[in-house]
């Protein structure tokens, strides 16, 4: 049906419009070779290795670009069923940074608790931890400034909460929680400069 379709309007369509259709065909067919090349040409030719000093350069020099625009934490985050035993201890051990105290938490945790988060020890929005609890933060500033240590409970479950750190909206961001934005930042600009200089190159080359 495909095949008798396309015969039909192949004897039917006006020159007018089979010259368009081939105009964009080869447009088309255009673009799909440039991009292809310059995709094969960044594979070979472009440095994508990017240092630590190079991230924490461009860090620097445009700090005006990093400031938070929400609240962010480092934080732990336990949900309890009411009935747990050892609630004491878990809540001590919740408090400790100690590494050793950490490693008991945590198997405390996988035996008992319904939900276990440290977010991998990293920076995140404060909303992604305000979303565990059964009640509402009216004021995340007041609350990260008066809080270390934050616990709550339900009908069913205890929920506990340490702030490790934290940063408020309007400050820099640290380096850590915007380093992977800088390194996309930093690898698209070297992209859109080494198509230039590519499409440069050829056009002064076809010149000489």
């Amino acid at each position: 049906k495909r095949q008798l379709l396309l015969q039909k309007a192949e004897d039917n369509l006006t020159p007018a419009l089979k010259d368009e259709i081939d105009k964009q065909l080869e447009e088309t067919r255009s673009n799909l070779v440039i991009y292809q090349y310059q995709r094969q040409m960044i594979l070979e030719k472009l440095d994508t290795v990017l240092t630590d000093a190079e991230l924490e350069n461009y860090y620097a020099a445009n700090e005006v670009s990093f400031v938070l625009t929400s609240n962010i934490v480092k934080a732990l985050f336990i949900k309890l069923p009411l009935e747990t035993p050892d609630i004491n201890k878990i809540r001590l051990l919740a408090r400790s940074n100690d590494q050793k105290d950490l490693q008991q938490l945590e198997s405390y945790c996988y035996q008992f608790a319904e939900k276990f988060d440290d977010f991998n020890e990293e920076w995140v929005p404060m909303n992604r931890l305000s979303v565990e609890l059964p009640q509402n933060i009216e004021n995340e500033e007041n609350f990260l400034k008066r809080n270390t240590f934050f616990e709550t409970s339900d009908s069913t479950s205890l929920y506990l909460v340490s702030i490790r750190d934290y940063r408020l909206r309007s400050s820099l961001s640290p380096f850590d929680y915007v380093k992977d934005d800088i390194k996309r930042i930093i690898w698209n600009t070297r992209r859109f400069e080494f198509i230039q200089s590519l499409e440069n190159g050829i056009y002064n080359e076809a010149l000489k």
